[in-house]
């Protein structure tokens, strides 16, 4: 009897720890894969529905000819110009609509903004991360056998930042170069003189700040909260997020998080040249622009990015996410919501772009900014309860300002990588 029971306790204990070795391999396999852009491959199609978005489609040639041949048929009617002229006048007013409607309950916060975008974090408040997460991953395994990963999350970003960037960095205006282009930018009387510029200048938000962040559309905060939530334990750092719907700047200032010891919104109309910003010129360490260029006019594009281009300081990164051409969005289009080429209106008024990898590279070059990553982001995205697949595309780029100009000739601009 004794050596049945003894039989009995192991097999329930082998069960017990074959249950839990697969427990740890469904969370491991479902877990936010490597940076660029993921590392979740569907090798066997019998398994599509076991997660909800796998990373680096491979379209057929076939597929390619029949999202050009829908979204062809579906730009054959054409908006009227009538109301092409009213959604352009009136966009604010359709997406101040759109956040009195939704509020902050229609996107969720983009948490994976770290983890594509590490650049948004000085170098030093990364390493503190990294250092942070590791202990509180310790933690929660020994307490609630639960398994973070967002140690690992920021280890990934690190690493690809580390192997397109380098190391050996230093800080120069509150600014992280290279050791021999920090020397370069010291040395340079333009460099040497900017801290003492803008000292003389009159006092505005985040003006003491020594790194200082733009988020351009912010909506209802799905980016600016996850981002404070870091910032706040970072001294001399400062986030200023703007949205010319004013009902969305509300939303992100009536935030319990909201702080304005170290965030600024403000309603901004970004295609408005006229309109100055509440800063100077020059000081942004890093520009973010996801999902916004999409709702612009086409025509007014290149004037936006020139513009932004200006706020940005030597060595300054703008990181840009948005709509790829043939997204599934696009395809869903009927006939009659196109305005132009690849430009739609929704059934709520607000409009949107898909792009090209190229179209965004000139955009940006003409800014005068140098391409440190521009990718095609391809995912199939699939409702599991309703068994439906969507192709995704997205371009997400990153674009660097000139880290110095040429003393000999000023419309000359040196290689700029500062973290390289």
């Amino acid at each position: 009897m004794g050596s049945l029971n003894k039989m009995n306790f192991i097999t329930r204990l082998s069960v017990l720890c074959l249950r839990k070795s697969k427990m740890q391999q469904r969370h491991q396999s479902s877990r936010r894969p490597a940076v660029p852009l993921g590392s979740r491959i569907l090798t066997d199609p019998s398994k599509v529905f076991e997660h909800n978005m796998w990373d680096h489609m491979q379209w057929s040639q076939e597929e390619e000819e029949n999202a050009k041949e829908k979204a062809a048929e579906n730009s054959l009617v054409k908006v009227q110009w009538e109301d092409q002229d009213k959604y352009e006048r009136e966009a604010s007013k359709y997406w101040n609509e759109f956040y009195k409607t939704h509020k902050n309950n229609f996107f969720k916060d983009r948490n994976w903004l770290f983890l594509e975008f590490p650049e948004i974090l000085p170098e030093k408040r990364r390493e503190e991360l990294k250092t942070e997460e590791r202990s509180s991953e310790h933690t929660k395994i020994n307490s609630t056998n639960s398994f973070s990963h967002k140690n690992e999350m920021f280890e990934e970003g690190e690493k690809y930042w580390k192997k397109n960037y380098g190391g050996g960095s230093t800080s120069v205006q509150g600014y992280v170069y290279n050791k021999n282009q920090a020397k370069s930018l010291t040395d340079n009387p333009q460099g040497k003189n900017r801290g003492e510029e803008l000292g003389r200048l009159e006092s505005f938000p985040g003006s003491d700040a020594t790194y200082r962040i733009l988020e351009v559309g912010c909506g209802a905060g799905n980016s600016v909260f996850p981002i404070l939530k870091v910032l706040c334990n970072t001294p001399g750092t400062f986030l200023y997020c703007c949205d010319f719907a004013s009902g969305a700047v509300e939303l992100v200032k009536s935030h319990s998080s909201y702080n304005s010891a170290w965030c600024s919104a403000f309603v901004h109309d970004v295609c408005d040249d006229a309109l100055p910003y509440p800063f100077p010129d020059e000081i942004l360490d890093v520009i973010l622009l996801v999902f916004v260029l999409s709702t612009i006019h086409p025509d007014r594009m290149q004037g936006v990015v020139n513009r932004l281009a200006k706020l940005l300081k030597p060595g300054g990164m703008l990181l840009f996410r948005d709509y790829g051409r043939y997204d599934t969005a696009q395809l869903r289009f009927k006939k009659g919501r196109c305005l132009s080429e690849n430009f739609y209106v929704r059934g709520d008024g607000t409009r949107v772009y898909f792009f090209t990898k190229d179209e965004v590279w000139n955009m940006f070059n003409l800014a005068g900014l140098t391409e440190v990553q521009n990718l095609v982001d391809r995912r199939l995205q699939v409702n599991r309860k309703k068994k439906v697949k969507m192709q995704r595309v997205w371009i997400q780029s990153k674009f660097q300002k000139p880290l110095l100009l040429s003393l000999n000739n000023p419309e000359e601009t040196t290689e700029r990588h500062p973290y390289r």
